[in-house]
């Protein structure tokens, strides 16, 4: 737990001696860190600031045939696998102690690579896993298989995880919650436009295909009841907005209680099988879809549940199997669903397994090579800027009581920060891993670490554990920890460049450090006190107004329309909505407590405060394939990129001194339109 802030003024002396002033001890002026060849000049930045500072590179920069978009994140999620193909090279040249982190990394690589070895086996690794699913006979081979999807991966109608209780966070809890569709999102089952139609028919052709594959005999007919038994199970899910509430997700029970919400199912087979039948209680996502669930259960025959696990098993274990299988998947997940022509480069392939089962591993190796010490010191010293903002930004604030900002200060005072890497790097010492055996390495690491998460109850939860890899181009607020956590990937430019001046850097970064600060204050985050524990701390009053001025910001977010006909949800991307302009605002903040009396020059023709909207706008570069725009509207809390840029502005005064926008211009919103919130 962080020490709370002495004060602002201490806070600044320790930036200075930290050196985070560009012109505090600097031997060479910095340089702008403004990327002019990107830009489009001929787009005013009052009309569209996104376009205005990423224009150029919008209009020649082409998708590459292996992606379904091209973004900042993207550059960078390359230049890391690249970064770590060099070292994995290395590792073989040479033999490795076996059982070593290194023999493991190695050995785990060279199965995925392994292509040859692979389809010579075509689907005989997962044969036992067939034979169990033909061997389902009876309620209790049925709940008994679903407990093993939880350990080895399928389809089943919901699985479970252990992880910290949100109203106890300083113990680990079982949940259970809704699962089991094979298409991104329950919408998908239920729209009946044209393209949802289509999009549908090509999803049973693909089961079909895969089950054909396999052998199966009826593959059409069996196809089409795995859709209809889907769309049942889509029918009673949740949506995504309803499973963003905290608190409506949160659902204690005795374990006894779930043979009342779903008696079709074998429960002590279930709970034996999945290793928690000894536990008192679990926490139940979505009580009602169980009650719902008891029906479609009911209703659907032994024969039909084989069907389905037969496929969800395929589906699973597809990318890891014969080349005909992967191909078949990625058919229909990489180019159907996301318009991606081609398949990465086995090796890029390899690499993401590698980050699945042994991430940290990689990931000690790739910070011992690639992340300077100084970038870690100078985010840390950031972070400490940002956080003495936020305390002024909720000191100073009109529509909160003093004794919800007393909490709101505490709650801030006790942030954990975890930059870079973790200090005790995991061990994966119980994995074997062999160099012809990809099925049987990804089964043996799944169940080391479901075994590993069912040990934890009863035990305190480990508030150091890293839910990132470093090598991950990446941030996230927890706020079960009431942690903001950088992996060291993302700390290069644009995001964040050593080199360059205060400004850019702080709309850059220091935005991302505010936007993760922010979801602990968002919609749903500020459910949470500085323990992480979940209870509202919000006098009735303050949450009355912190409500409204959210819904403000949906109403805004939901006339957006990045696709004709299809709209940003506002409700689904309110969070990150939150996030994102009280990111911004408390990292002008931050850059003005950093410059103090100083009067930062202009450079590459931009005052600082222009550099810094420029910074942010940098950062969200990129563009998307329709098709995943599509899925991402439906799927996906954040809003698409430009609307980070154009939505977030248009309500900050800054911005509009930064560029004098004034009426008529098309991102100007009256004073009674703009959000503010922290």
């Amino acid at each position: 737990m962080m020490k709370p802030q002495r004060s602002i003024v201490a806070s600044l002396i320790t930036l200075a001696l930290l050196g985070l002033s560009s012109s505090a001890g600097a031997a060479t002026r910095p340089h702008s860190g403004v990327d002019l060849a990107s830009m489009d000049t001929r787009i005013s930045a009052a009309d569209d600031l996104f376009r205005h500072v990423n224009g150029n590179w919008l209009a020649k920069t082409p998708i590459p045939d292996d992606l379904p978009g091209q973004t900042i994140g993207n550059l960078l999620a390359d230049k890391s696998l690249d970064d770590r193909k060099v070292l994995l090279e290395e590792l073989l040249k040479r033999p490795q102690q076996t059982g070593s982190p290194r023999q493991q990394i190695a050995d785990l690589y060279a199965s995925y690579l392994d292509q040859a070895g692979r389809d010579a086996k075509g689907l005989t690794p997962i044969q036992p896993l067939r034979d169990e699913v033909m061997a389902i006979h009876d309620a209790s081979s049925l709940a008994t298989y679903f407990a093993r999807v939880s350990k080895l991966g399928g389809g089943a109608p919901f699985t479970i995880e252990i992880g910290s209780d949100k109203k106890s966070p300083d113990s680990y809890a079982i949940y259970l919650g809704q699962s089991g569709l094979g298409l991104p999102d329950r919408e998908y089952y239920l729209k009946n436009d044209a393209a949802s139609t289509a999009l549908r028919a090509k999803y049973e052709q693909f089961i079909a295909a895969l089950l054909s594959h396999a052998g199966a005999q009826g593959a059409n007919e069996q196809a089409h009841r795995i859709l209809a038994l889907e769309t049942r199970l889509a029918n009673v899910q949740w949506d995504r907005v309803k499973l963003r509430d905290d608190n409506l997700t949160y659902n204690k029970l005795p374990l006894a209680r779930l043979q009342q919400l779903l008696p079709t199912l074998d429960w002590q087979s279930y709970l034996t099988e999945a290793g928690i039948a000894g536990e008192a209680n679990i926490i139940v996502n979505e009580p009602d879809y169980l009650e719902k669930l008891a029906l479609v259960m009911q209703e659907t025959t032994l024969a039909d549940w084989q069907s389905y696990s037969l496929f969800h098993l395929l589906r699973a274990y597809a990318p890891y199997l014969d080349s005909q299988t992967s191909d078949l998947h990625f058919a229909f997940y990489g180019t159907t669903l996301n318009g991606v022509p081609q398949q990465r480069a086995t090796w890029k392939r390899a690499m993401e397994v590698l980050d699945s089962y042994l991430g940290q591993a990689v990931g000690q190796l790739y910070v011992e090579r690639y992340f300077p010490a100084e970038a870690k010191t100078r985010m840390a010293a950031m972070v400490h800027n940002l956080i003495a903002a936020y305390r002024q930004e909720i000191s100073g604030l009109d529509w909160m009581s003093s004794p919800t900002k007393e909490k709101a200060l505490e709650k801030l005072a006790q942030v954990r920060v975890k930059i870079g890497y973790p200090d005790q790097w995991q061990d994966y010492s119980a994995i074997e891993i062999r160099p012809d055996d990809l099925v049987g390495n990804a089964q043996r690491a799944v169940t080391a670490r479901y075994n590993e998460h069912l040990a934890r109850l009863h035990q305190p939860v480990d508030r150091e554990e890293w839910f990132d890899n470093p090598q991950t181009v990446n941030a996230y607020y927890n706020p079960n920890n009431n942690e903001i956590v950088f992996p060291a990937a993302i700390l290069q430019p644009p995001y964040f460049d050593l080199t360059a001046d205060d400004a850019v850097n702080y709309g850059a970064i220091g935005a991302v450090i505010g936007h993760e600060l922010s979801h602990g204050f968002d919609d749903q985050g500020a459910k949470f006190d500085g323990n992480g524990a979940l209870h509202n701390w919000l006098a009735p009053a303050d949450l009355k107004e912190f409500t409204a001025r959210g819904q403000k910001l949906v109403r805004q977010y939901n006339r957006f329309e990045p696709i004709k006909g299809e709209h940003v949800n506002g409700q689904l991307t309110l969070g990150e909505n939150i996030g994102d302009l009280g990111g911004l605002t408390i990292a002008h903040k931050a850059y003005q407590i950093a410059t103090g009396s100083q009067r930062p020059p202009v450079l590459d023709g931009f005052s600082a405060d222009q550099r810094f909207f420029i910074g942010w706008a940098q950062v969200w570069k990129g563009k998307y394939r329709p098709e995943l725009t599509t899925v991402l509207l439906k799927t996906d809390p954040h809003s698409p990129m430009e609307y980070r840029v154009n939505g977030i502005v248009a309500n900050m005064p800054e911005f509009y001194r930064a560029f004098a926008i004034k009426p008529g211009d098309k991102l100007y919103l009256p004073p009674s339109e703009r959000v503010k919130i922290w």
